[in-house]
């Protein structure tokens, strides 16, 4: 039995412009100690989903509209506060996407590490404190003893995303959501900071959900992938499926569009158009006025479909076998 397991999660936000579809009936599965990926462009869905798990959304004007999502026992999407709050920061973590703004510029590092220890673990405040310094020291912060005492102005970039990692382990969770945690970090720090969370993901067993834009990171981290387009699931499988088997045209399109991958000489590929307004109703792939492969039948209902084992694909040409990526 699945770790965490989502099944046709739908969040909306009513807004005076419209109904926005930022989720669309988004399914998956999570197993212990696994690493799984979500990737996409801005505005896919990829925080909003994970957001909406641990109730991290402004209700008005998000609303789930549909879906489940058991873990431990418990439903995230339908418990009550007091349990969701059991859950939040102590079985489930996360690593912010830009930790300036999630560290509070008035308390020190001292006083936001030990608070989910003193809330969850209901320890005393030394003990904490302790643990703490220790979390530091193994996220790789020299000096822990002094630094926990620093403000966040005073940590780098990647020191202060460093602590956020240490804070978000720290009540050793079994699932961490790591929402691009590695976006404002030069290669260098950004290497480290991967290298720290697999070190302590292989330590505890904790699960992983990776949420990213690159997928170098990608390839790197995680076990398996889903992408994500226009609130829904373009794409999901392992690594494998992904890069050497891919059956979706935004997934091969996403692929060509490395920058890593193009020929010195050649213009560099890029996908035409812009991501469409969530606010409209897709009867079939969003992704169709983009897509190079589209025809009359990318205008009919779609679905995500298992092409092989492990492997889900939403596109139709691909189901039919009329096109072929590789």
């Amino acid at each position: 039995m699945p770790l965490l397991d989502v099944n046709n999660l739908a969040t909306h936000f009513h807004t005076r412009h419209g109904v926005v579809r930022a989720v669309d009936g988004v399914s998956f599965s999570l197993e212990a100690g696994e690493t799984l990926g979500i990737v996409g462009e801005s505005g896919s869905g990829k925080s909003v989903t994970c957001y909406s798990l641990l109730g991290l959304l402004p209700m008005p004007p998000a609303r789930i509209e549909s879906g489940t999502a058991h873990f431990g026992g418990i439903d995230l999407l339908a418990c009550t506060q007091k349990e969701l709050r059991g859950v939040r920061g102590s079985r489930i973590s996360m690593i912010f996407q830009d930790p300036m703004t999630c560290l509070n510029p008035y308390l020190r590092i001292s006083t936001q590490l030990i608070e989910p220890l003193l809330h969850h673990a209901r320890i005393s405040k030394p003990d904490a404190l302790d643990r703490a310094v220790k979390a530091l020291d193994d996220v790789g912060i020299p000096d822990a003893a002094r630094r926990i005492r620093d403000y966040p102005h005073e940590f780098s970039g990647g020191m202060r995303q460093r602590v956020m990692i240490a804070m978000g382990l720290l009540t050793r969770p079994e699932v961490l959501i790591a929402d691009e945690p590695t976006t404002a970090l030069d290669v260098t720090v950004q290497a480290q900071i991967l290298d720290l969370i697999r070190d302590r993901q292989r330590e505890l067993q904790t699960a992983v959900i990776l949420v990213t834009h690159d997928l170098g990171v990608v390839s790197a981290a995680c076990d398996r992938v889903m992408v994500m387009y226009a609130g829904r699931i373009m794409e999901s499988g392992s690594i494998q499926n992904i890069f050497h088997q891919t059956q979706h045209p935004y997934t091969h399109a996403l692929q060509c569009s490395l920058p890593s991958l193009h020929r010195q000489g050649e213009r560099l590929q890029t996908i035409p158009g812009m991501p469409p307004e969530l606010t409209a109703v897709f009867p079939g792939c969003p992704f169709a006025p983009r897509c190079e492969f589209a025809t009359d039948i990318c205008a009919r209902p779609t679905e995500l479909l298992q092409t092989e084992k492990g492997h889900f694909t939403a596109c139709t040409r691909a189901q039919m076998g009329e096109i072929s990526l590789m």
